[in-house]
């Protein structure tokens, strides 16, 4: 059965979206929410959810290169405890912190939506091999 998957690269500011299926195991950027506030974020995450219709989520955990947290880790779960929450899907945590070394440093809409897509294809190639 093909699943579709979203990813999220989680920003204060906004947040990139990613999707994907198990079929292909390809991610690609969807689009990117601003996130004005949390009603308005959610209201618009929950229109995605209800048209494309994800079997499950992924949203990137930031580190510091060491591996240790700071506070967009901690951000990044809890956005990830929302979604879970809001909308009853299963929710997977991705190691994001080398996918900033893949796109450029500047900070952007369609870059979010891309670093979204990074984490997302991530997940399907750890996956794909297990």
């Amino acid at each position: 059965m093909v699943e579709i998957v979203f990813g999220f690269d989680f920003g204060i500011k906004r947040i990139g979206i990613a999707m994907g299926n198990t079929l292909t195991g390809q991610a690609q950027p969807l689009t990117v929410v601003n996130a004005i506030d949390n009603a308005t974020r959610f209201k618009t995450i929950g229109a995605l959810i209800d048209e494309w219709r994800p079997t499950r989520l992924v949203v990137g955990e930031p580190r510091h290169p060491d591996g240790a947290e700071h506070d967009m880790t901690l951000r990044a779960r809890r956005f990830a405890n929302q979604l879970h929450g809001r909308f009853d899907l299963p929710v997977e945590l991705v190691d994001e912190r080398y996918s900033s070394v893949v796109i450029p440093a500047k900070r952007g809409e369609i870059i979010d939506a891309k670093a979204a897509s990074i984490i997302l294809q991530q997940y399907f190639d750890d996956h794909a091999n297990n």
